[in-house]
């Protein structure tokens, strides 16, 4: 049996730039990709702190270090430049392998550079 399990949460995300006209997707700073161990093309729950808001999509590479959070395409228009963001991807893991696994999670600044990381215990 499989369960679907958080795998990584970027966590206070501010919205750096929104474009309803761009293909889709949500554009993330490289760094912090590297940080959370996220990937491009990889499908993301987002979750506006602000409006309430939640959708899915998948993750573009956005420039190292610029701190850019861009929500694009269709999603744009549920959610506005400054708001705070949850990001979030899931992972299918078997019995086996839940004791084991630690997801990780980034708390970000307000410049969207990461403050701390933690990590969840299972139990």
């Amino acid at each position: 049996m499989l369960r679907t399990m958080l795998f990584a949460k970027i966590h206070g995300a501010t919205v750096t730039q929104c474009d309803p006209s761009y293909v889709g997707s949500i554009t993330i700073d490289t760094d912090l990709l590297d940080a959370t161990g996220l990937r491009v093309n990889e499908k993301v729950l987002v979750c506006d702190v602000d409006t309430g808001s939640r959708f899915e999509t998948y993750i573009f590479k956005g420039e190292a270090g610029s701190g850019i959070i861009g929500v694009n395409g269709a999603a744009a228009r549920l959610t506005s430049v400054g708001n705070s963001l949850l990001i979030m991807s899931f992972c299918q893991l078997s019995t086996e392998e839940l004791d084991s696994h630690h997801p990780t999670v980034v708390i970000l600044d307000a410049n969207n550079r990461v403050e701390r990381t933690l990590e969840y215990p299972q139990r």
